[in-house]
């Protein structure tokens, strides 16, 4: 039964190991898709204003969209034994 339960853990600690680093790679990959973005259209804006409002509001969306990320995987670090273990005793149902 130890053993069991070492596997259990085992494949747990796997799984959100990869679901963090995956969702941390897609708000590395936003960061700099904006920052393209911005980089690219900032010399065609014709105003200061509408330059300035740009990059404000690309900030604030990557500040709350890495915030709500940073926040999905604190909490999925609290609760993974349930989240993860529903999904591994599915996952070995269909087996």
């Amino acid at each position: 039964m130890a053993q069991s339960a070492q596997n259990l853990s085992a494949r747990i600690e796997s799984m959100f190991g990869r679901d963090r680093i995956f969702a941390w790679g897609l708000v590395v990959a936003l960061w700099a898709t904006v920052a393209f973005v911005l980089l690219s259209v900032n010399s065609m804006i014709p105003s200061n204003g509408i330059r300035i409002a740009s990059w404000v509001a690309a900030l604030v969306l990557l500040l709350f969209n890495t915030a709500s990320i940073g926040a999905m995987v604190r909490h999925y670090s609290h609760d993974k034994e349930h989240i993860y273990g529903l999904d591994i005793k599915h996952l070995d149902a269909g087996r």
